[in-house]
């Protein structure tokens, strides 16, 4: 039997089955998955063993997810993961999370992948447009678009996460029917390693693919905000996990398919999968899909955040303001804007590898 359920003060339910699993698929996708299948590669040399490697990450997550989706049923209030470390541990583990949250992790992250879009925007325009001016108005669009409401802003990032996906679709379908087929050598006539070097060498790989499967868990964010809680957040989560899982090895196995041993060295293997496809067009297909997958993870966190936010000031462990709901749009209208202010903030005084660092 699960608890009755809490109503979170002040927030309409307005998001359903549909919103919830493009917005848990939107949280986990940004860049990543563009650039990572070289890395791991790279220190994984068996074809075999790295889409295993993303099999094990998918799993990982999907554990995650049916752990919150209970939580999510349990406690679907406003926050996630902010309420359920105040209700297991303490209200200063909490309070702990939710300053980092804004301090560092969550307007860092969103600072990094604002660079990234911004670096993307430059080559796809020639640059006319300074970075620091469409790092600025990109994220400072996007928390004055969500200030109109849960749905704007739902509508918003379900817009960005269908692209995102048909832009990924693109690259796998490109990838299989356009792009001459390199596969690897068989597994067999590798040479033998070492085995705590194999190790190191797949737990290094596995960190990065975990990295890119994260961040599932900010969905619980704004169960205060969904229809139906008690199905709608596990059923969302379980959802959208599995259907990035479905994209990444859709991914990992075309880079394996058309560029073969050439994958452990290319940089940018989205791209080159795309360009041996579809020529130039390709890459610059790819290139546009990748800044909107940029534009899509700044949508889904200015989205989902600033409910932690308000959440804390609800329980008086934040600035009072930032629980103020506009009377029309019902939303944490100073929580979306702080988090805006502080991650322009950010992405204005470091560089990307520095955000990476700091984040």
């Amino acid at each position: 039997m699960h608890p009755q359920i809490t109503e979170s003060p002040g927030l309409a339910r307005r998001l359903g089955l549909f919103d919830i699993t493009l917005l848990v698929m939107g949280c986990i996708i940004a860049t990543s998955i563009f650039i990572t299948p070289q890395v791991v590669a790279r220190d994984v040399k068996s074809q075999t063993l790295q889409l295993l490697a993303w099999v094990l990450g998918g799993l990982f997550a999907l554990s995650g997810a049916f752990a919150y989706a209970e939580l999510a049923a349990r406690r679907p209030q406003a926050g996630g993961q902010y309420a359920y470390l105040r209700d297991a541990f303490h209200p200063g583990v909490a309070f702990l999370y939710g300053w980092c949250s804004l301090l560092i992790t969550q307007t860092g992250s969103m600072a990094s992948v604002a660079v990234i879009f911004a670096r993307y925007f430059g080559e796809l325009t020639g640059g006319q447009v300074s970075p620091a001016v469409v790092t600025t108005v990109t994220i400072g669009a996007l928390s004055i678009a969500n200030c109109f409401g849960v749905r704007t802003g739902s509508t918003l990032q379900n817009v960005f996460m269908i692209i995102k996906i048909a832009a990924i679709g693109g690259l796998i379908l490109c990838g299989w029917f356009l792009a001459p087929a390199r596969w690897w050598p068989p597994d067999a006539a590798a040479p033998p390693v070492d085995a705590w070097n194999f190790a190191v060498d797949f737990g290094s790989a596995m960190v990065l693919v975990m990295f890119g499967y994260g961040g599932w868990h900010l969905a619980t964010f704004i169960s205060g905000e969904a229809r139906d809680p008690r199905k709608t957040m596990p059923r969302g989560l379980i959802f959208g996990v599995l259907g990035v899982v479905a994209l990444y090895l859709g991914v990992n196995i075309v880079c394996l398919r058309v560029l073969g041993p050439d994958l452990q060295i290319t940089v940018a293997p989205a791209s080159a999968v795309m360009r041996l496809a579809l020529g130039q067009r390709g890459a610059d297909f790819i290139a546009i899909g990748i800044a909107i997958s940029a534009a899509g993870y700044l949508s889904q966190a200015t989205l989902t955040t600033p409910r932690l936010y308000y959440a804390m000031a609800k329980d008086g462990l934040f600035f009072e303001s930032v629980a103020w709901l506009h009377p029309k749009t019902r939303v944490p209208v100073l929580a979306i804007l702080m988090q805006g202010a502080c991650a322009i903030l950010i992405a204005l005084t470091g560089r990307f590898e520095e955000i990476l660092r700091y984040v």
